[in-house]
């Protein structure tokens, strides 16, 4: 787990970047799954990233503006045993303070009345519209009272404005402890699709793969899956976000996993492989998996300092296209087909995504017109992948697909952090190479 100490340097780095606005961060309420019945509770990334405090509905105060003692404030579930009993223990307002370093803390029901008298004083107010209505009402009643004593008082938080901005800079570059953790979440789920690789077989169903590779996770020490497990034989890996895994797996058919696991402080892990069900490539299917695993490699080759996540995309990009030339699946000029996105019915989503705390974590990718460069301490996946279906038409000028290509769905993805040095891949204990994902004999 993170240290607490590193939640308070967290805020100390928050609080200097707000200079002379207060935030407003709210925790995750729990959401109703059905009837009276909730989801597991998740908590919202950034209430975490600064607190460390995972309850439900809590909010917090960052009040640069207000002496040293009194800039972070919690308003928090108190303890109550009578709820307690069914719904676990709470920490309460003296384990906000004592534990999770909290200056002052209260009871969340004296939020109405106190919210205004912490906000005063300050130039502005850092809040995220849109997520959160019933302290959205607050906080805008707040500043609307405030904006209408302007012209008497000479001062107000006039600005209202998101604390994204700060907060995802800050998150977009890792600290050494997150990397652990990235780390233990990486290996973690490389270890988990090993053992479903090793049990694969003709004749089982996706779904015991998925309850194998969950297990696994529970087993050492995660949360839980990152995102909805994603099992898919077939055809059915050409459909990208496939969550049913409820079909057998076929002789012949390649199987595609794509499963990573959440930590108990939420770090994740991302992971897709693909491999034969009996063990043995097809000739189609080995043709293609070797165009994928080479656009991977060099896109995986092209993370370094200064580089950007768009030139490890086109770096994959070209890669895919070149192979898809040759095997007759595209035709016309490397530069032509690329130029004109004429690959798109085999290969439509991006080549990667930020990872952290959220599986597609946040940061920017651009500022304006320029892409964002790389630096050490990023995280970023990487996952080309071809899809040769029906399901997306042929465009103008390209060759319609033959019969035994179609259902081939192929993705090789990685967790890879940026360092000093160039980079390193944090999932690289599950095995790629055609010679560890082929039976012997």
């Amino acid at each position: 787990m993170i240290d607490l100490g590193t939640f308070c340097k967290r805020r100390a780095r928050f609080l200097k970047e707000l200079g002379g606005t207060a935030a407003v961060i709210p925790a995750a309420p729990l959401v109703t799954h059905h009837a009276d019945c909730e989801y597991p509770f998740r908590q919202n990334s950034d209430f975490w990233y600064l607190t460390g405090f995972d309850e439900p509905d809590a909010v917090a105060l960052f009040l640069p503006h207000r002496p040293v003692g009194e800039r972070f404030v919690l308003f928090v579930h108190p303890k109550e045993s009578g709820i307690e009993i069914w719904s676990g223990s709470r920490w309460g307002t003296e384990g906000a303070v004592n534990h999770f370093g909290a200056d002052i803390a209260h009871p969340l029901s004296e939020l109405p009345k106190l919210l205004g008298q912490y906000l005063s004083g300050s130039e502005g107010i850092a809040f995220r519209v849109g997520k959160h209505r019933k302290l959205q009402m607050m906080v805008l009643d707040f500043w609307a009272d405030q904006l209408e004593k302007l012209q008497r008082s000479g001062s107000a938080p006039v600005t209202l404005k998101a604390p994204c901005p700060i907060l995802h800079q800050m998150r977009l570059f890792k600290e050494p402890e997150e990397l652990d953790r990235l780390r233990v979440a990486g290996r973690i789920s490389a270890e988990a699709h090993e053992i479903a690789r090793e049990v694969a077989c003709p004749g089982m169903n996706e779904r015991q793969l998925q309850a194998i590779i969950e297990q696994y996770f529970l087993e050492n020490g995660a949360r839980g899956p990152a995102y909805s497990s994603i099992v898919a034989g077939g055809d059915n890996a050409c459909v990208l976000h496939y969550t049913a895994n409820n079909s057998v797996l076929r002789d012949g058919d390649l199987l595609l996993i794509d499963a990573g696991c959440s930590l108990d402080d939420y770090y994740n892990g991302d992971v897709t492989r693909t491999f034969p069900v009996n063990g043995r490539f097809s000739g189609e299917q080995l043709a293609l998996y070797e165009i994928v695993l080479a656009a991977q490699k060099v896109a995986v080759s092209s993370v370094c300092p200064g580089q950007n996540a768009e030139k490890v995309h086109n770096a994959a990009v070209r890669v895919l296209v070149e192979g898809l030339l040759h095997l007759g699946l595209l035709q016309g000029s490397v530069e032509s087909v690329i130029e004109q996105g004429a690959y798109r019915h085999i290969y439509m989503h991006r080549t990667g995504h930020w990872l952290g705390l959220d599986v597609h974590d946040v940061g920017a990718y651009r500022l304006g017109e320029y892409p964002v460069e790389l630096q050490p301490g990023m995280v970023l996946t990487v996952e080309p992948g071809l899809y040769i279906s029906d399901r997306l038409p042929v465009p103008d000028g390209q060759p319609l697909i033959e019969e035994r290509w179609k259902g081939i769905g192929i993705r090789v993805e990685d967790d890879v952090a940026v360092t000093d040095e160039g980079h390193e891949v944090l999932t690289s204990a599950a095995a790629t190479a055609v010679s560890d994902l082929q039976k012997k004999g």
